[in-house]
């Protein structure tokens, strides 16, 4: 039976005709080993067609398979299902003393999804979300299972995959011992105050550092830290300290985010920005991100502003975070620190691709790379230009899947030659 399936934000229908939601591991493996062309569908938070297999292809979700969560508390590690999201991953987690290194600002994302787009959180020492995984596990083009740990050559192109290798079925992560975190908000932290050194002590001066602007100002109108309870904390004499609970969103209900004013609570309570019991919307906004080297970020933020009329006629907030650099082969972190300028559009296609035109045409000179989930334009050979290791995941998908069975319109552009 046919279906309109569209992505979360709705910005993107699938011309799949069908979602195939196999119960177990078996007809996964079947369904691929029979199909010419598959994408997998995480959580649907991507805004592009990364996910999109084409009217002869199959859309795949594995949010059906029976979910997994096993904890070895001697390893300090986790094997879960590719299918299971953040939030239930972190509870199960936390249960048993132990924690995720990192969260993403929204908790309702899937795990395979995430790491395979090269999502992140936040903080000076923290990588993407992808730095924590040790193990994935893959149904490769024939229906085989593929098991590729670190130490294996072709683990560094196995993680942030784009879906062009398998179906991740699951994988292994890393974990720490548990961790309470405490969430204060402070606002109005101008542009015109920050040089390099001031910039960085923001950024460093927590776990986990958040700049929110609209771009109507020259500034930041909010900045959440998230410090671990263990963690010294002194002044922060950037900016003043919030009268009342906030929403990074200026005029939305402060209700649906986590525990501020510096309630200490646990890790997974406090990492992301929204609570894990509100459901997101059923997606009214687009988003951008684009990833440079952290050395760059004042130059950055300035070539903003200077087209910031623009951006703040399509924008709602603007998020600017850190990422520790990481050896996934197409992350955006990849082999440098990173600063990421995340933007949450209007949901209007037609308004919002000639911005994006303009500020990726602004950050050209910063070699930013773009959040492979999210609405870009760069061309896909400038896109090629910025990931050094490109070719040897072109080999390895060749690899894997000589037949492009995983490939689709996105993939094949990324992996030209």
């Amino acid at each position: 039976m046919s279906e309109t399936i569209t992505n979360w934000a709705g910005n993107i229908t699938y011309a799949a005709k069908e979602l195939h939601r196999p119960h177990s591991l078996d007809a996964v493996r079947a369904l691929v080993a029979a199909s010419a062309r598959v994408r997998v569908l995480g959580s649907g938070h991507s805004f592009n067609e990364i996910a999109e297999p084409g009217p002869e292809g199959v859309l795949l979700s594995i949010a059906d398979l029976p979910p997994v969560i096993d904890v070895d508390t001697a390893a300090r590690t986790v094997r879960v299902s590719g299918g299971v999201r953040y939030a239930e991953l972190a509870r199960t987690v936390h249960a048993h003393g132990l924690a995720l290194p990192n969260m993403a600002s929204l908790p309702h994302i899937s795990v395979a999804g995430s790491v395979a787009t090269g999502t992140h959180g936040s903080g000076v020492g923290n990588g993407p979300l992808s730095s924590a995984v040790r193990e994935v596990e893959l149904v490769t083009a024939d229906g085989s299972p593929l098991t590729l740990g670190r130490d294996d050559p072709r683990f560094g192109g196995a993680v942030t995959s784009l879906g062009a290798l398998g179906v991740v079925t699951a994988l292994t992560l890393d974990l720490v011992p548990s961790f309470d975190v405490e969430q204060y908000v402070f606002t109005e932290l101008p542009l015109a105050g920050l040089d390099s050194a001031a910039f960085e002590a923001v950024m460093s001066a927590a776990y986990s550092v958040s700049l929110f602007t609209d771009w109507r100002e020259p500034g930041f109108r909010q900045v959440w830290v998230k410090r671990s309870a263990d963690q010294p904390f002194g002044d922060f004499p950037w900016a003043a300290p919030a009268g009342q609970k906030m929403h990074p969103v200026p005029g939305m209900p402060a209700v649906n985010c986590t525990e501020q004013s510096g309630v200490p609570g646990p890790w997974h309570e406090r990492l992301p920005h929204f609570r894990a019991e509100f459901t997101p919307s059923s997606g009214e906004e687009l988003q951008s991100e684009y990833l440079l080297p952290r050395e760059y970020a004042l130059d950055a933020l300035h070539a903003v502003d200077g087209i910031r009329d623009t951006v703040a006629g399509v924008l709602q907030i603007c998020e600017v975070r850190t990422v520790a650099a990481d050896e996934q082969w197409l992350s955006p972190s990849y082999g440098r620190d990173t600063v990421a300028l995340h933007f949450t559009w209007i949901a209007d296609t037609a308004a919002v691709l000639p911005v994006v035109r303009g500020l990726e045409e602004a950050l050209a000179p910063f070699d930013a790379r773009p959040h492979w989930g999210k609405v870009f334009a760069t061309p896909a050979e400038v896109l090629r230009g910025r990931y050094p290791r490109l070719g040897d995941f072109r080999k390895l998908a060749l690899e894997l899947d000589p037949g492009a069975k995983f490939a689709n319109a996105f993939v094949r552009a990324v992996l030209a030659d």
